[in-house]
């Protein structure tokens, strides 16, 4: 099951998707070559692929799994895809630190009752702005902490479209998740200022047009 969103873009992984714990999981395909945005908890790894082959895409053409933040809703299953894929992981430094360390409380695993199992970030973001390269188009990958100190964005050009993966711009804000109220306001009004044209959000859908990206993100304000 899949649900298509541009031509190259496509949510694979969530509830109805996947497994019912699981926040959104995207895939971008570009050619031969594709991405994919976030994992899920784990729930159901098999599931995920076959949706990934519903696409088009070939698993061992999985060139990317590229991190929006360490919580375990998106991170939980990376373990199990990182040993069946040849990937590379990247995820911003400052949320790398829980993920190879196995942080319970920092990934919010403690809150789902799980534990998570720790495994290696390959590329580490460190900048505000940084670029990936997949298969000669451009996936930029944009600092905005504030839900934890390194969730980012993804910002990916398709059909003529900006498209933004922002996964928990709803939030929630927590100590035990390290979250910083300020950080979020102002990665709040840096995600509006992008004007994306479709944010694909981590629990709240696919949000389509200028206006209504725009009415999302600012609602939380």
């Amino acid at each position: 099951m899949h649900e298509k969103i541009t031509s190259e873009v496509f949510q694979i992984g969530g509830p109805y998707f996947t497994s019912n714990d699981d926040a959104a999981v995207y895939l971008v395909r570009v050619d031969d070559s594709a991405a994919l945005i976030d994992a899920g908890c784990g729930g159901d790894p098999a599931r995920l692929l076959d949706n990934v082959r519903e696409c088009g895409v070939i698993c061992e053409n999985i060139k990317y799994l590229l991190i929006t933040h360490c919580h375990i809703d998106h991170t939980g299953g990376a373990r199990a895809l990182i040993d069946i894929l040849d990937c590379r992981v990247a995820a911003h430094k400052l949320d790398a630190v829980f993920l190879e360390s196995g942080d319970n409380m920092a990934t919010a695993a403690t809150w789902y009752g799980r534990t998570i199992k720790p495994f290696k970030v390959d590329i580490k973001f460190e900048a505000a702005r940084e670029e990936i390269d997949l298969n000669g188009r451009v996936i930029t990958a944009i600092h905005v902490p504030g839900h934890s100190p390194g969730s980012v964005v993804f910002e990916f050009e398709s059909d003529g479209k900006k498209v933004l993966f922002g996964q928990d711009v709803h939030g929630p804000l927590h100590p035990v998740l390290k979250s910083d109220q300020n950080d979020y306001i102002r990665s709040l009004k840096k995600m509006m200022a992008l004007n994306a044209d479709i944010l694909c959000e981590g629990h709240f859908g696919i949000i389509r047009g200028k206006d209504e990206v725009r009415r999302f993100i600012e609602s939380y304000l």
